[in-house]
């Protein structure tokens, strides 16, 4: 496989590269470091399934991945105590693993390495360069404390982009509200006299309940080692408008995870409702929003899908 063509995988299922120019460069590298970092904060969901889905690509066209378990970060974001943290984070690990990484995948746990002297020095470096006004914007889809912010909503940032230092980064990948904190890094990292790294971003799911984001803290996802009744109670509870595809959900795990996997989806229904479908995506969409599919035959058709695809995650928690 050439360059472009690399590139173009790549690209798919993305919503944007910052840059294209930079990405060829760090493809002509001998195992360049793609990196994502997680909050150990709660249940693996179908929204960090997106992230690993892409990690997986990149593993296998040449890249190491580096995943940061960013216990410190949950810490300053308000998930919970330390310890509570790093149990969550022994558990996120076990997750990861399941939905397929391979075994050279590095995991990090961010205090192994965010108190060292070399570490801090850059924090205090990168704080002499960030404005609290642009620190606080780059948190704006990541904080909880974005009515009241605190100290600590300040330093969250700094402490990423010194990450990806601390990591060696080449291709830093996550989900569109990391967006604003890896512009910070493309920006601050060369006043440092350290290379940015490329930027990289997946779409995020609308929540279950049509919540602009799924998040275990708002309860409105699909976990990956949920049982096969738990994954049909949440689905068929799910919003899923007549004939709307924007903010849709259900559209969305068909757009991500089925047709990412296979070119059609099977829609079981009686033949007095017309009998089955085996749709294209351009097929399911066009007649979706021409009102000739029912929401709960939808619903039905991605439940089974998402059972089979996660029993694979489901063993693996089962037997590990």
């Amino acid at each position: 496989m050439d360059i472009d063509e690399k590139i173009d995988l790549i690209k798919k299922g993305t919503l944007e590269i910052i840059n294209l120019e930079e990405l060829k460069e760090k493809l002509e590298k001998n195992s360049p470091i793609a990196y994502t970092g997680y909050e150990p904060s709660g249940k693996i969901h179908l929204g960090h399934a997106i992230t690993v889905i892409k990690l997986k690509q990149l593993q296998e066209l040449g890249f190491k991945i580096k995943i940061l378990l960013a216990d410190y970060h949950a810490y300053l974001n308000g998930k919970g105590t330390i310890e509570e943290i790093e149990k969550t984070a022994k558990y996120n690990e076990k997750c990861f693993k399941a939905l397929g990484l391979s075994e050279d995948t590095e995991f990090v746990l961010g205090s192994s390495f965010q108190t060292k002297p070399e570490y801090t020095d850059k924090i205090y470096n990168l704080a002499t360069l960030t404005t609290l006004v642009r620190a606080k914007r780059s948190m704006d889809k990541v904080s909880r404390n974005s009515e009241n912010p605190k100290v600590a909503d300040a330093m969250y940032p700094l402490m990423q982009v010194a990450d990806m230092v601390a990591l060696d980064v080449d291709v830093a990948l996550g989900g569109m509200e990391q967006r604003k904190i890896q512009m910070l890094a493309r920006e601050n990292l060369p006043k440092i006299n350290k290379a940015p790294p490329v930027c990289i971003h997946t779409p995020l799911l609308h929540g279950l309940d049509g919540d602009e984001k799924m998040s275990s803290s708002k309860g409105n996802f699909i976990a990956i080692d949920d049982s096969e009744s738990e994954i049909r109670k949440k689905i068929n509870k799910s919003f899923c408008p007549i004939k709307e595809i924007e903010g849709n959900p259900i559209i969305e795990l068909a757009t991500h995870f089925i047709f990412t996997s296979q070119e059609k989806i099977l829609i079981e229904r009686p033949e007095k409702f017309g009998g089955n479908l085996n749709l294209t995506e351009k097929e399911l969409v066009d007649i979706y929003t021409a009102g000739e599919l029912h929401p709960m035959d939808l619903k039905n058709a991605v439940s089974s899908f998402l059972i089979s695809y996660l029993a694979s995650v489901r063993e693996y928690m089962e037997n590990n």
